[in-house]
């Protein structure tokens, strides 16, 4: 079976790139992604994308680090064996410190690695799809359709006031 042939439209405004992001689904045609060269709200809505889980990975690595770091402060202070003139080898007070050192810093490395886990990068086959002139002063939809159909697609785009332009 041959690939599904992608078209991108082109666009100079947000507005009419969403209103084609919005109608590609009622007129058979699959939506693939968008690209912008400023945040545009419109475009966001018109994607609908779910609410990022990012957040979660921060969480889980902030709690991971603080119990690491608790554990290490316990650990290093066992360890040395060092007399204290009575006073409790564990103090629960100074090793919050600790702890909460390593919560900042394991909740910044959970971040990352939600940024990059949720937002799939890197993205080697990405940009095989791409025009520079989304990084200047159009919004471009990248669509695909069966093989047979790119004409309506194009024709689509052009209804819309877009430019177009097909990937193999």
């Amino acid at each position: 079976m041959p690939a599904d042939i992608r078209v991108m439209g082109l666009f100079k405004d947000d507005g009419k790139a969403a209103r084609a992001i919005g109608e590609l689904g009622t007129a058979g045609f699959n939506f693939l992604r968008a690209h912008s060269p400023i945040p545009s709200q419109r475009i966001l809505d018109a994607v609908g994308l779910k609410k990022s889980r990012v957040g979660w990975f921060t969480l889980a690595g902030g709690i991971i680090g603080f119990f690491a770091g608790f554990a290490l402060a316990i650990f290093t202070a066992v360890q040395w064996n060092l007399i204290v003139s009575g006073k409790p080898i564990v103090s629960l007070i100074p090793f919050f410190i600790v702890g909460f050192e390593f919560t900042i810093l394991f909740s910044v490395f959970g971040n990352v690695i939600g940024l990059l886990v949720c937002g799939r990068l890197p993205d080697v086959g990405g940009l095989e799809a791409y025009d520079p002139r989304c990084s200047g002063d159009h919004f471009g939809v990248l669509a695909s359709c069966q093989p047979g159909r790119e004409k309506d697609l194009m024709d689509f785009f052009r209804k819309k006031g877009g430019e177009v332009r097909v990937f193999a």
